[in-house]
């Protein structure tokens, strides 16, 4: 059995990958015409957040003494996990009555990679979940305002707004750096 092969079941990235599809078909078709921002913010937030726990394997100890490099495939695992998402969503949007921003898409799926790949690094692959299921939910309840509000909201803002490319362009950059580099905690 070769590494991919290794590292597919060692991480769970088909069951990851089945849990963010799902989570994504489920929950767009059963919010039908009901669809905002902002419930579309929860469900990248819940999609993304059932993947993440694939970003940890199950043996630290043992992926450590590896003889060949984590970063790449680190990289490219959670490079994927956001790819995904975004195919996903789109998917849903071609059969549904879902109409998002492509832009509004990608800005959502980097943001809150970036905030699993922090969640992994620092609280581990089970519990990745708290960053960015957390920060989408906190920011249902922060009014869109300029400035400092704006930060906290960008999960739930337009796909125009630059403040919010801004904080998801920087979690995404610190995240999956953060990520690839170190890799989940225990």
């Amino acid at each position: 059995m070769g590494w991919l092969a290794l590292y597919v079941r060692s991480r769970r990235v088909l069951v990851s990958l089945a849990a963010l599809v799902i989570c994504v078909v489920v929950l767009c078709l059963a919010l039908g015409d009901a669809w905002s921002p902002r419930f579309a913010a929860i469900v990248f937030g819940s999609a993304i957040a059932m993947a993440g726990a694939g970003l940890s394997g199950q043996d630290l100890d043992l992926d450590r003494t590896a003889a060949f490099g984590w970063p790449p495939r680190r990289l490219g695992h959670i490079l994927l996990l956001g790819a995904v998402t975004v195919g996903a969503a789109l998917a849903v949007q071609s059969v549904g009555d879902v109409q998002l921003e492509t832009a509004w898409i990608v800005r959502e799926a980097a943001g809150l990679m970036g905030l699993t790949g922090l969640a992994a690094t620092f609280f581990g692959g089970y519990f990745c979940w708290i960053l960015p299921l957390g920060w989408v939910l906190m920011a249902q309840f922060v009014p869109g305002k300029p400035g400092l509000q704006d930060m906290l909201a960008w999960p739930t803002l337009s796909a125009e707004n630059p403040t919010a490319w801004l904080m998801a362009g920087a979690l995404f950059l610190v995240g999956t750096a953060t990520y690839t580099a170190v890799g989940a905690r225990r």
